[in-house]
């Protein structure tokens, strides 16, 4: 059941292809923390839907699977994530400001509840805006709303959370459009982490995508998440169709 979540959960104009990897550079000195934030934010996408193909892989220390995933977001209303293996639909999500849907052929079983089970799952307290920000390479966090101290480690500029509580929370940038390149969440108390790293960016027609995604999550075991995008477009007229099929069976986790 956790690989399907851990899929969802981390995967939750005119078509345009991407077509070459974004030059980075590295961070060579200081600069203020309100720059740095600033020009992240300055990768924002102004769009109504993206679409986004992508193959998946899930993997913890008792098993390994490889997927593919289209990604439908309609911005800041809905997520629809469906899941193929081999060209056959496998799973579908359907991630809404207000709660989480999901169901699964394999075993005839559907779930409905809040972000709550994903949060305790990842490490860090999860919402629609912040799924909807892993997919685009944004910061979970907002920024703007946060105190950090600015440093360079290796070549890139670090934010680093100030009295943030039980959560210890590190963004790291590159230099020269400040692309977030990854971003850790650490309950040491709690012994869980979470570090998701971009890989690579490439250009699309709304600005700079990310393209291929790395996360490890770590609570009694360690659990990875490879996604690469294959392509992604803008402003199509999706179908964002979610319904249980007959004959499911509700399950209820504690």
């Amino acid at each position: 059941m956790k690989k399907w979540l851990a899929v969802f959960g981390l995967l939750l104009i005119v078509c345009c292809k991407p077509k070459q990897l974004v030059a980075e550079s590295g961070a060579s000195e200081n600069v203020a923390v309100s720059k740095v934030i600033s020009g992240h934010y300055a990768n924002r996408k102004n769009f109504e839907t993206v679409n986004i193909k992508a193959n998946a892989r899930y993997e913890d220390d008792k098993q390994a699977q490889n997927v593919t995933a289209e990604i439908r977001i309609k911005k800041d209303e809905k997520i629809l994530v469906i899941v193929r293996f081999f060209g056959i639909t496998m799973a579908k999500a359907m991630i809404t400001p207000e709660k989480v849907s999901y169901y699964e052929k394999m075993n005839g079983k559907y779930f409905e509840g809040d972000y709550s089970l994903l949060s305790k799952w990842l490490g860090t307290d999860l919402d629609f805006q912040k799924v909807q920000n892993l997919f685009l390479g944004l910061a979970l966090d907002d920024l703007t709303k946060g105190k950090y101290e600015e440093s360079v480690e290796n070549n890139m500029h670090k934010l680093k959370s100030k009295n943030n509580g039980a959560t210890e929370k590190e963004f790291l940038f590159e230099g020269a459009n400040f692309l977030l390149k990854k971003e850790i969440l650490t309950q040491e108390q709690e012994g869980r982490s979470v570090e998701i790293n971009y890989l690579s960016h490439k250009e699309s027609s709304k600005g700079i995508m990310p393209f291929d995604i790395f996360i490890q999550a770590m609570q009694k075991e360690k659990v990875s998440i490879e996604i690469g995008y294959n392509s992604v477009a803008f402003d199509e007229e999706l179908s964002f169709s979610y319904d249980v099929p007959n004959g499911y069976e509700q399950i209820f986790i504690d």
